[in-house]
């Protein structure tokens, strides 16, 4: 049982990248998922959420109308598209599976994948 977070990379502002986020030895559809970041120094903070039964979906409000966060059950995986990069955005982003509300929280510690890096040259 795990994720598997892949899609980072070095892009200038401006420009976008696409992560994925792949499950492997459960039902991604049954949770709800979250994209999460942590740049050096700063606490980890949700970025992006989809929960799972009715589809909602939540964003932080440094990245609404910039990035979207998606399923493809069929694929088992969860995307985030990055658009409009700024270097504000670098971090290491993590995926996370969990039974949380809209906005990624509760008291499930949750599934974690590994993060990749996202780095926006200015």
């Amino acid at each position: 049982v795990q994720l598997q977070a892949s899609g980072g990379g070095l892009v200038q502002t401006g420009g976008s990248l696409r992560l994925s986020c792949a499950a492997s030895g459960f039902n991604m559809d049954h949770w709800t998922i979250g994209w999460f970041r942590q740049a050096p120094g700063k606490e980890r903070e949700g970025v992006a959420c989809s929960r799972t039964g009715d589809g909602r979906t939540s964003y932080v409000e440094s990245v609404k109308g910039r990035f979207t966060i998606s399923r493809d059950n069929a694929e088992n995986t969860v995307y985030l598209q990055m658009n409009s990069l700024k270097p504000e955005d670098t971090a290491v982003y993590y995926c996370a599976a969990g039974i949380w509300d809209v906005h990624c929280s509760g008291q499930d510690r949750g599934l974690w994948g590994q993060g990749t890096q996202v780095t926006v040259s200015s």
